[in-house]
């Protein structure tokens, strides 16, 4: 199964080993990926459940795979469906009601300090896709010179630029990037140190989120991310 991770990892080799990128990325097919998996960073995922599988076998997988989605596979190998991570969480949110209350700052989770990988509005969108395919990311916060969040650039924005195939404009600035965004971009999501997981699975039921930038309530400064994986960790750990 192909995911966006490995789109990234396959523009970012393209464009930096490939005088034809342009064409190339336009016209290959995803049958000669399997000759490229250890040039381009793509990796074979074979792993998949049974829909009879129990909702913790799930989230252990992907826990220990990192996947945001698992095929669900019957015997004769035929994938009926796909569950992902987001859809977990959100039932987790929906059902989920002990433990909810402790704020972010006595869980310790998430990814804090000189940990977080981040961009300023000038710098180019194909140097994010750098640090997201050789950090193994998904997210990166845009912040200003005093380190407040202005804007957060990831995957998704990646995969719009290559939907629209706009392979050109990844010399572009961020700053110009996120101005062409779909018009069903939710926004950026946030919390403090402060917030619970309730107040966070609140939001999670309203709207799409995958993670949310950690800031100073005051300053909007950067502290951190938070991402549903660092969630689904925590409650696995305490199960």
């Amino acid at each position: 199964m192909l995911t966006v991770g490995d789109f990234i990892n396959l523009i970012h080799y393209y464009y930096h080993h490939k005088d034809s990128y342009l064409e190339e990325i336009e016209n290959i097919q995803i049958e000669e990926l399997r000759n490229k998996q250890h040039d381009t960073g793509l990796i074979q995922q074979h792993y998949s459940i049974h829909p009879m599988a129990t909702l913790y076998d799930v989230a252990i997988l992907m826990t220990n795979t990192r996947a945001h989605r698992i095929p669900l596979v019957i015997e004769n190998r035929e994938i009926i469906s796909v569950i992902t991570q987001y859809r977990l969480m959100k039932f987790i949110a929906n059902n989920k009601v002990d433990d909810l209350k402790v704020p972010l700052s006595q869980l310790k989770i998430g990814t804090y300090g000189e940990s977080v990988a981040t961009a300023s509005m000038s710098t180019p969108v194909i140097d994010i896709i750098k640090m997201l395919a050789c950090q193994n990311i998904s997210a990166v916060p845009i912040v200003d010179e005093k380190g407040t969040v202005l804007n957060l650039y990831d995957t998704i924005d990646v995969m719009s630029l290559v939907r629209s195939e706009r392979y050109s404009d990844l010399d572009i600035p961020v700053s110009e990037a996120i101005e062409v965004r779909p018009s069903d971009f939710t926004g950026v999501s946030t919390c403090t140190m402060n917030d619970s997981l309730y107040s966070i699975f609140k939001a999670l039921r309203k709207k799409r989120i995958y993670r949310l930038v950690v800031i100073e309530p005051s300053t909007h400064k950067l502290v951190g991310l938070l991402s549903l994986s660092d969630i689904l960790g925590y409650f696995l750990s305490k199960s």
